[in-house]
């Protein structure tokens, strides 16, 4: 009879070509889905075979194993987070992907083309060439898509519509107007799978901002303020709203440096 061969969690070194540290840490939930929402902020979905796949697949089995809890995050990806950085050469651009200063994963896609389209007439975007923060509420939609709309993700998503549209008083008809009543709504809600999810509320947000501008840390620390204070447990879904604007806030300064 074969021996049944010891389980253990799978580590970055088992995925990645890293080093040091982080080589032996159990791959997080967490962590992966930092790399999902800086996926979807900068690419418009998680990449097929890219270090987000191969990090929520890994995090998944080793949470089923019970190496990792749900809420789990990697001292590395907590203290220095995750990147994605372009460099655009002639007719293609390369796409790098890093946590904690190492690199997990370059991969090169052909140049999107450059739209000739005039603004879009849903509203200004202010300082264009970074992610804006209708985008990243878009990614929301996609990262934690299918969770049911809380008083903390209605007072996140007010916050970033206040801070992308510059006006006090909400939207009437926005996302944050539909995400005050989604969170009402379900509140009086028993069953889950009869509650108003973030994708209804997010999957458009860009066409139902009157304004948008540059997600900014100011920003991101504005919108997880807000989903914090509004958390029965004080703290922000770490695939949710304030995850995505964080997210976009590190890319679009990272771009800038």
């Amino acid at each position: 009879m074969s021996q049944e061969q010891p389980r253990r969690p799978i580590k970055y070194g088992d995925v990645f070509s890293v080093e040091g540290e982080i080589a032996e840490m159990a791959v997080a939930p967490r962590d992966a889905a930092l790399m999902q929402t800086a996926e979807n902020a900068m690419l418009g979905q998680i990449q097929k075979g890219a270090a987000a796949s191969m990090m929520q697949s890994a995090a998944e089995r080793n949470e089923k194993g019970g190496f990792v809890g749900h809420e789990d995050m990697t001292d590395v990806a907590a203290g220095q987070g995750v990147s994605i950085t372009e460099t655009n050469l002639p007719g293609r651009r390369i796409i790098t992907e890093e946590i904690g200063g190492q690199v997990v994963g370059q991969y090169s896609q052909p140049s999107p083309l450059q739209s000739l389209a005039p603004p879009s007439s849903h509203g200004e975007v202010k300082g264009g060439g970074g992610i804006t923060i209708g985008e990243a509420l878009e990614a929301t939609a996609l990262t934690a898509g299918k969770k049911p709309v809380e008083w903390s993700d209605a007072a996140a998503i007010q916050a970033a519509e206040v801070r992308a549209t510059g006006r006090i008083n909400i939207t009437p008809g926005g996302v944050a107007a539909a995400a005050q009543s989604a969170a009402t709504i379900n509140a009086r809600t028993t069953r889950d799978e009869d509650k108003t999810k973030l994708a209804d509320i997010l999957t458009d947000a860009t066409a139902k901002l009157p304004a948008d501008k540059q997600v900014t840390r100011k920003d991101a620390e504005g919108v997880a303020a807000a989903e914090m204070r509004n958390d029965p447990m004080l703290t922000t879904h770490p695939a949710g709203v304030a995850a995505s604007v964080a997210a976009a806030a590190r890319l679009n300064q990272s771009n800038k440096n």
